[in-house]
């Protein structure tokens, strides 16, 4: 009997001390497709802008070259370059290289997979438009993996499903990724009224989202990240001008200073490291990214 009470004892230990290592209990990643850092101060944000003041960022976060969509949200989902986990173009659906390593998931290894592995009971979710994204994941490690084919009569769609996913399930890991300004970057061009017009509606949406986590009562246990996979000059991407390379990094939340500029460089991959830290995971030695570990108080 006493071995048993023992035992226990030394199992509920080691959950304490496993949940101690976070940094907060919730992430939500909010990712926009082709939003260049660019437009930052221009674009009627004002939610965006707030998580800036109360958080840390940085307009200077590079893509990956090419500077295109699932390459770049391959990094930022798998913690390493095109060089690593091989997806080299926008649209790679399969890695042009073989992956240097792949994970029991049979995708080069991904933070969805890592935080599966290490935390099994945990509520995991990737919600996106673009149906690319599917490829880039581990799918099997996902509670709920949703492509949001409603948009196209509904581009308040995502938001929605989202915000209600938040709602009932409180995931401890979510990713939702929207599919513009990419789309009117390509049909209007970069820098123009409709890109702006775009960016201050999907501001609003990111406000459902937070208020979601609100209604949740899980805000005082988590981080927001914002980011973007490329940005883009004229009526494309794929480049490597800095209006197409360099992309916003916001993060603000449970443990995150208050304000901060981030001065340090700041590449695609560290997106991943940076959740992987904030979750007291172990990276895979195939990673090459960096947590942004002064944003931390």
């Amino acid at each position: 009997m006493k071995k048993v009470v023992w035992m226990l004892a030394l199992c509920l230990l080691a959950g304490t001390a496993s949940a101690a290592k976070w940094k907060a209990k919730h992430v939500v990643l909010i990712g926009l497709d082709g939003w260049g850092a660019y437009s930052v101060e221009k674009a009627e944000m004002p939610t965006v802008k707030n998580m800036m003041e109360n958080g840390a960022y940085t307009l200077e976060k590079r893509s990956v070259l090419p500077s295109s969509s699932a390459v770049n949200w391959a990094s930022m989902f798998m913690g390493a370059g095109p060089e690593l986990h091989g997806y080299t173009e926008w649209g790679s659906q399969t890695p042009e290289l073989p992956s240097r390593e792949v994970s029991h998931y049979e995708i080069f290894p991904t933070v969805w997979g890592l935080f599966r592995d290490a935390n099994p009971d945990a509520e995991i979710g990737c919600i996106y438009e673009w149906n690319g994204i599917s490829y880039l994941i581990d799918r099997p490690a996902l509670n709920f993996d949703k492509n949001v084919t409603e948009v196209k009569n509904d581009p308040a769609a995502t938001a929605k499903i989202a915000a209600d996913y938040i709602r009932t399930s409180k995931p401890n890991l979510v990713g939702i990724i929207f599919d513009n300004p990419d789309h009117v970057g390509h049909q209007d061009g970069h820098d123009t009224p409709a890109y702006y017009a775009v960016l201050k509606e999907l501001d609003g949406y990111i406000a459902q989202i937070k208020k979601a986590v609100e209604d949740a009562g899980i805000a005082d246990e988590t981080i927001f990240i914002v980011s973007a996979d490329h940005g883009g000059i004229n009526k494309g991407h794929g480049g490597k001008t800095m209006l197409e390379m360099q992309t916003p990094f916001i993060m603000c939340g449970k443990n995150i200073k208050n304000g901060y500029v981030i001065t340090e460089s700041m590449m695609q991959y560290d997106i991943a490291s940076t959740i992987a830290y904030i979750f007291g995971l172990q990276q895979p030695q195939v990673w090459i990214g960096r947590p942004v570990k002064s944003a931390f108080k």
